[in-house]
This record gives C-alpha cells, sequence and structure tokens, in this order.
C-alpha cells in the first residue's frame, strides 16, 4: 500500500515537474529575443488584416520564433482586436513579447518632413511625393481641387499649407497629408488674428502679402519694413513692383529677372497689374504673417537687396536711385 501511494505520488511529481518545465520553456520563449541583426524587416499591416496573417508574416520574416506565443497573448489582451494599419519596422532583438508591445502601441513607421517657410505648393508636393512615395503632379493639382478647397474652406492651398517639420504615417496620401497641414495653419494662426486688420485687408490678402515678405527676406529685423513698403504702396494705389511674384508668375526661374520677364503679363506680375496678386505665393511661415499683420510705421515706399542678403530702405525713387548704385559700386570695389 504503501509502495503504491510512493509510485503515484512520483507520477504526478514527474506530471508537475513536466508541466513546470514546459510553462518555464513558454515563458522563455515569450520572452527570449531572436536576433535578425542589422537588416530591417517590413510588416505592412492594412487594414482589414486579421492577426493570423500578421503573425504568420513575423515568423516566416524571421522576428519571432513562434505564431503560438503571439496569437494566445494577443487574444488575451484584445491586441489582435485592434490591430493599427501601418508599416512596422523591426531590426536586431525581438521577442513575442516585445512585438506584442509595438503592435499594442501602434508603434509604426512615421516619416518625417520638413517643409521650409516660403515653399512653393510645387515644392511642397515634391517634398511631399519623395517622402510619402505619391505623384508629385497629383498633389500640386490638389491646389485647384474645388471639392477638397470646399471641405477645407479655403480658396486655394498655395499659402494654407503649413511650413513645419511633421511625422506622417506610412502609407499616408496626399488628401490626409495635407489635411494635416491646413489643420495646423489654423492652430497656428487663429489666435493672432485682431477685430480689425491694418490696411482694411482681409485675411487671404494678409497670408498674400505674408509669402511675399517670406519671399524678400529671411532677416527678422526688416520683416516689418517690408511689410510698411507693401502696406504704403497699396494705401497709395501704387504697383507693388515685386519681383517674387513675377517670378511666381513665371513658374519659378531660378535666375535674375530681365527686362522681358518684368513684361511678361501674367496674373502674378505686380509690376504690371496693382494690388496684391491673385494667390499667396508661397506658405509663409507665422513671423511673416505677423510682419503682414503688424507692419513698421514708415514712409518707406523702396527697397533693394544690399550685397549682405539685407536691404537698403528709400523713401522716393530718387533715393532708392542712390541706393541701387551704392550698392552696385560696392559689388564693384
Amino acid at each position: 500500500m504503501a509502495k503504491g501511494k510512493k509510485k503515484h505520488i512520483s507520477v504526478a511529481a514527474i506530471v508537475v515537474a513536466i508541466v513546470a518545465l514546459a510553462l518555464l520553456i513558454t515563458a522563455l520563449t515569450y520572452y527570449l529575443p531572436v536576433n535578425i541583426g542589422g537588416d530591417v524587416v517590413t510588416i505592412i499591416i492594412k487594414p482589414g488584416d486579421s492577426f493570423v496573417e500578421v503573425a504568420n508574416q513575423l515568423v516566416s520574416n524571421g522576428v519571432v520564433s513562434s505564431k503560438f506565443l503571439l496569437k494566445i497573448p494577443a487574444r488575451l489582451y484584445e491586441i489582435d482586436k485592434k490591430l493599427i494599419p501601418g508599416r512596422y519596422d523591426f531590426t536586431g532583438r525581438n521577442s513575442c513579447y516585445s512585438v506584442l508591445k509595438k503592435l499594442r502601441r501602434g508603434d509604426f513607421v512615421r516619416i518625417k518632413i520638413t517643409i521650409p517657410e516660403g515653399s512653393t505648393i510645387w515644392e511642397t508636393a515634391r517634398i511631399l511625393a519623395d517622402s510619402l512615395e505619391l505623384d508629385p503632379y497629383y498633389i500640386a493639382s490638389l491646389n485647384k481641387d474645388t471639392a477638397l478647397l470646399s471641405s477645407l474652406e479655403l480658396p486655394c492651398l498655395e499659402g494654407y499649407l503649413y511650413p513645419e517639420t511633421y511625422y506622417f504615417p506610412w502609407g499616408y496620401n496626399a488628401e490626409e497629408a495635407i489635411k494635416d497641414m491646413v489643420i495646423l495653419f489654423h492652430n497656428m494662426t487663429d489666435s493672432i488674428w485682431p477685430d480689425t486688420i491694418v490696411g482694411e485687408l482681409n485675411r487671404s490678402e494678409i497670408i498674400k502679402l505674408a509669402s511675399i515678405i517670406e519671399s524678400e527676406t529671411n532677416h527678422g529685423n526688416e520683416r516689418d519694413l517690408v511689410s510698411s513698403v507693401y502696406h504704403n504702396r497699396l494705401n497709395k494705389n501704387m504697383l507693388l513692383q515685386a519681383d517674387p511674384t513675377v517670378i511666381y508668375g513665371l513658374g519659378g526661374p531660378k535666375r535674375p529677372l530681365s527686362k522681358k520677364d518684368l513684361n511678361t503679363k501674367t496674373p502674378y506680375n505686380t509690376y504690371l497689374t496693382k494690388g496684391l496678386p491673385p494667390t499667396p505665393i508661397n506658405s509663409p511661415g507665422l513671423a511673416a504673417i505677423k510682419a503682414a499683420l503688424n507692419p513698421a510705421l514708415s514712409d518707406y515706399l523702396f527697397f533693394v537687396a544690399d550685397n549682405t542678403g539685407k536691404h537698403l530702405f528709400s523713401r522716393t525713387n530718387s533715393e532708392h536711385n542712390l541706393a541701387r548704385q551704392k550698392i552696385k559700386e560696392e559689388r564693384i570695389n
């Protein structure tokens, strides 16, 4: 009787030991990382993908070694029901635990994209297209997409794609990126609009003027003076004679303007047509918008770039011609 009981206990102990060992191996496998080295393994989760499909990708690409140890915890913590679509990159050492943690956080690849201040719609389209693998011509065409513009309550996209550094999810389409940029424009500018805008300009006209200021100077202490010149010209019903608008109307030539350029009729040639251009000519930064809203108090009507990249400001055409001659002589000497 004692021997039978002892034998029964021994079998039970062996079973417990086997179960404990199996659990230990399972736990170790769950937390034990698989090293895939320096190579990057990319897993794409598309909307509607099942967790089984994702687990198959992870195992077949060698990121982890067990589908079972992915599926059970995923079901337990409902990760399998809350998969976030996107591109997930894996490199180095990964365990089932770390992979599930990454999926649960939605730690997918985000693309860093910087839109510099003063970027035109064409330049912005190229930057977005290069980073998000999109068609730049399609992105630029959205500048005249009436349905999109109506949904955004904008006259055009030019001027309203806020220049900033963005982190867009991989797989973002053009419309999604543009909407985020417009939202940021509103978030950054909604609080700066005064009840009454100087010069009786409306908001869209201020953005047009800000885009010209952005193109004319990147020196912070000059923006309000440049703004004053254009405000003064508008108030006197003078031609703005802004080179950047002419350049924009000609498609952005990367060269000094010729007399022929200045005499070429386009809607943006402010040497030939009074008033502001029909649209902004780039996406101005916040400082340029504030300068357009808050011009310096001056009676300047002219300015010209000197040999340092700054500008000389003048009240009369004769003063302006003297300033130009002075700069020309300094350049020769």
